[in-house]
């Protein structure tokens, strides 16, 4: 591959990244206790329907364990993902049963008395999106069609061109 290629593939995934890098706050319920002290944590996504899972973050613990509750999910404990991390990370599934609402999910460094830091997370009506996520049954009979026309002509393409090139080597 030349070298303009590969740089304006390496420009593309520069500017994908930053995007989604720029948009990722925007997806996350976070904060810190008052007067700005640690540690501070997040909640992703901040807003989740009953059953689904929500990514559980503390930062600035000072400690390699903590705790994390809400009434709409099991007690979570949170380790950090290496040795040098000072995250402490965890994951929780939304009770299916939950009800609509905004719920605390409160922190809790080391044990029993360590320092607290409380989160809102944000349980949506509905229920959690399983298997294909409805992208299969929401497809008309025109939409499947036009759909196998363009990957017959793609293959009907592909063919001729392959046996266009094989006629040129002749």
């Amino acid at each position: 591959m030349p070298p303009t290629r590969i740089r304006h593939r390496l420009t593309g995934v520069a500017a994908a990244t930053l995007v989604i890098t720029a948009a990722a706050p925007a997806t996350l319920a976070s904060a810190v206790p008052a007067g700005g002290a640690t540690p501070s944590a997040t909640v992703s996504p901040g807003t989740v329907s009953p059953g689904g899972r929500v990514a559980l973050n503390v930062d600035g613990c000072g400690t390699r364990t903590a705790r994390a509750s809400s009434r709409v999910f099991n007690d979570v404990a949170l380790a950090p993902g290496s040795a040098s991390a000072s995250n402490l990370f965890g994951a929780a599934t939304v009770f299916s049963d939950a009800a609509p609402g905004s719920y605390p999910v409160s922190f809790e460094c080391g044990g029993p008395g360590g320092r607290r830091v409380t989160v809102t997370l944000q349980v949506a009506p509905g229920a959690a999106r399983g298997g294909l996520g409805g992208s299969v049954d929401s497809m008309s009979r025109a939409q499947i069609a036009v759909g196998g026309t363009l990957a017959a002509g793609a293959l009907g393409a592909g063919i001729w061109l392959l046996r266009r090139r094989a006629a040129e080597a002749r």
